[in-house]
């Protein structure tokens, strides 16, 4: 990081001063002599090399004391603050919100914290995190979850602290930890780390090139966050680009030939007509068709009323190929329903009952799935019963995605979920496509209801107003077709 200095004096000597000045405290019975006892350093530990006038040395060999915390209750009076570990934020302390305890002078004395302590948390998530005591002017102590390191008078505090920091500390505080139930280090362990001890001259020089280089690390933290965060969005930005040119006309080139979007659409009208003739459906009191007028306008005819057509140009979001219409949604569909008002009797076994927690990223998930009994299950489907071909579509949560129904096995619904089942089934994927593109997403966004202290959710009587761009159907195939193609690789890139 910075050059050797040869005329440095080498570490060598500054752990020298350090012995004698441990050594001149246990005459002082200021420590005992077991604090002079260090372990020695085999070369199996040493994890890399370092300059000639640099040494490897333990932790313990750098301090005057490496113990656990005082025991205290907090609370809101007493005659010291007690700092825990989840005063310490950020590497930093507010002190006006740490609370207080009480302890004896004999205490106080062996626990109170002082200018230049590192703590470092022994237990938890937060474990071998690091706080050097700075600028302290409030009478404390520590908490029992944290160790105290008192360095010696000649050991840069700072540098023991951008020890703590890096991947050689880290490791040897994994490996000590590990092998236990709830991760915790012991004194003993950290008294054993050992740590490359530069020059103190060089100490300062890499500490001053690490506070200039700092700022430029930071900078560059912010900058793969922001790049990390758009490597997770980009999958979804991208799919929601190709739907939106999917139901554009701009995805796949228009055929000529495709028999036009006007053609299916009356077909459709044709097939509810009999629907309502069997009475197997109630006719549509709002069923309309949309076209655009000799000058260019977009209008609305609404079969069942008697009033003029309606101009709808501000509701059309974009243009479309001649080939296509726009349509209604509810035009499309002879059924629209949700699941059951009623929580059911959940049964370890049985035919599964799905909800919107069994819809994710647009597939079904079993991950959750619960079971209600055969006699449950067909009671709920005397009133609408999902087929293969339906849609379902999240009315909570996730709201508006839908994925279409295509699976083996029966199953009953929630209320959190809507069934949609279009007249023609060969549109179904089409319909799934627009409903999950950004212009099915602001839809639903602009008529949802609810919020405030309830759960925003679609009102299945609204989703028959929604406005759809129809291509003509062999377009569609070939859209679809496409879109798969495309989504799948979205999907397997963002794996």
């Amino acid at each position: 990081m910075v050059p050797q200095d040869p005329n440095d004096e080498p570490a060598s000597a500054l752990l020298a001063r350090i012995r004698k000045e441990k050594e001149r405290l246990v005459k002082e019975g200021k420590l005992k002599k077991k604090d002079l006892e260090v372990k020695p350093i085999s070369e199996d530990e040493i994890p890399f090399e370092i300059p000639e006038s640099w040494e490897w040395v333990r932790l313990s060999s750098l301090s005057s004391a490496i113990h656990y915390g005082f025991t205290a209750s907090a609370a809101p009076a007493g005659n010291a603050k007690l700092l825990r570990i989840t005063d310490i934020q950020d590497d930093k302390v507010d002190w006006k919100s740490v609370p207080f305890c009480t302890t004896k002078e004999k205490d106080l004395i062996s626990y109170q914290l002082k200018n230049r302590d590192i703590l470092i948390a022994r237990t938890g998530g937060t474990i071998g995190k690091t706080y050097i005591v700075r600028q302290l002017d409030e009478v404390a102590v520590f908490a029992s979850y944290l160790i105290r390191v008192i360095p010696m008078e000649e050991v840069n505090e700072e540098f023991l602290k951008l020890f703590m920091m890096t991947p050689c500390y880290w490791k040897q505080l994994t490996d000590a930890s590990s092998g236990t139930g709830q991760p915790n280090v012991n004194g003993q362990s950290l008294s054993n780390l050992i740590l490359p001890i530069p020059p103190k001259e060089e100490q300062t020089r890499i500490l001053s090139k690490y506070e200039e280089l700092l700022p430029k690390v930071e900078e560059y933290g912010k900058a793969q966050d922001a790049l990390n965060k758009l490597n997770e969005e980009l999958p979804e930005r991208l799919k929601k680009s190709i739907l939106q040119e999917a139901i554009e006309g701009r995805l796949v080139p228009q055929d000529p030939n495709d028999e036009p979007a006007s053609v299916l659409l009356d077909k459709i009208r044709q097939q509810k007509e009999q629907l309502v003739k069997k009475k197997i459906i109630k006719a549509d009191k709002n069923e309309s068709i949309i076209y655009r007028s000799e000058d260019g306008h977009w209008l609305e005819h609404f079969a069942y009323k008697e009033r003029k057509d309606v101009c709808i140009d501000e509701e059309i979001p974009f243009e479309i190929p001649e080939s296509w219409e726009w349509v209604r949604l509810g035009s499309l569909l002879q059924v629209v329903s949700d699941g059951t008002h009623k929580t059911p009797k959940y049964v370890p076994s049985g035919i599964p009952f799905l909800s919107v927690q069994n819809i994710s990223s647009g597939h079904l998930t079993m991950d959750r799935i619960k079971f209600i009994t055969k006699e449950e299950h067909h009671e709920l489907i005397k009133r609408v019963k999902p087929t293969n071909g339906d849609i379902l579509i999240c009315r909570i949560g996730t709201l508006g995605k839908a994925i279409k129904i295509n699976w083996d096995f029966e199953f009953s619904i929630f209320v959190s979920l809507g069934l949609l089942r279009p007249v023609e089934h060969r549109i179904t994927d089409h319909i799934i496509f627009c409903i999950n593109s950004p212009l099915g997403y602001k839809w639903i966004q602009d008529n949802k209801v609810g919020g405030g202290t309830h759960t925003y959710k679609i009102n299945l009587g609204d989703m028959p107003n929604m406005l759809l761009p129809i291509p003509p159907l062999n377009e569609q195939h070939r859209i679809v077709e496409k879109l798969e193609q495309l989504l799948d690789g979205i999907d397997k890139l963002k794996k």
